[in-house]
């Protein structure tokens, strides 16, 4: 397993930043996936997301953030989504604080905005290796389910096709058994049940041999 700590400045991050429902939530010159399409939605409440605006201002650390590194050099965000889309949308004009949007601000207090580094890890290694370092790390705020963690490892057309079944809001699978099957579809509970359901709760072997297919049609 490689983990290597980098300093990434929020203009490195939010360069070429956008969130829309065809691309998802990018940003890092298009080589970030910051909130992969059908991946967990929900959001800071405005609290949490001026108190990160608020941290970067005052130049104290936010905490570190985990980033995937596939095969082909992009990343996508483990640990720090939340955080990453705050500063993005700050920048991009999407939200004020304390009624001043980026563009009310001096070029010098957009500078030191922009300039402030970012701690990551980029996480990169074999499929066990990957989940194995994942369950490891204390990550802040809201934790991520076991399934989240295997999605992060497992990615591809497959586990994409597969979120847009069984882990949007109101997907198919929660308006045909929500009256069966508990918890979110957004959390991945409802992805987690079919394929324990479907491969006899081997969940990562079912994920490992179906990685790389082009739909998740069977499941």
């Amino acid at each position: 397993m490689k983990i290597e700590l980098h300093e990434i400045t929020i203009r490195e991050i939010a360069k070429g930043y956008i969130d829309n429902a065809e691309e998802g939530v990018k940003g890092y010159g298009g080589l970030l996936n910051i909130r992969p399409k059908y991946q967990r939605e929900f959001v800071y409440d405005e609290s949490k997301r001026n108190a990160v605006i608020d941290t970067i201002v005052k130049g104290f650390p936010l905490n570190v953030m985990y980033w995937v590194k596939n095969e082909d050099g992009t990343f996508e965000v483990l640990d720090g989504q939340q955080r990453t889309i705050s500063f993005c949308q700050y920048v991009n004009g999407d939200f004020s604080l304390n009624n001043r949007a980026f563009h009310n601000l001096t070029a010098t207090e957009q500078d030191e905005i922009l300039n402030y580094k970012c701690m990551v890890y980029f996480c990169e290694g074999n499929d066990k290796e990957k989940l194995e370092w994942f369950k490891t790390i204390n990550i802040a705020g809201e934790k991520l389910t076991d399934q989240e963690l295997r999605n992060a490892v497992y990615t591809g057309e497959w586990l994409t096709n597969a979120k847009l079944k069984f882990s949007k809001s109101n997907c198919a699978a929660y308006n045909l058994a929500n009256k069966y099957v508990n918890g979110s579809p957004i959390r991945q509970d409802y992805l987690e049940t079919a394929i324990s359901w479907i491969n006899d709760n081997k969940i990562e072997e079912y994920m490992s041999v179906h990685q790389h297919d082009h739909n998740a049609n069977e499941l």
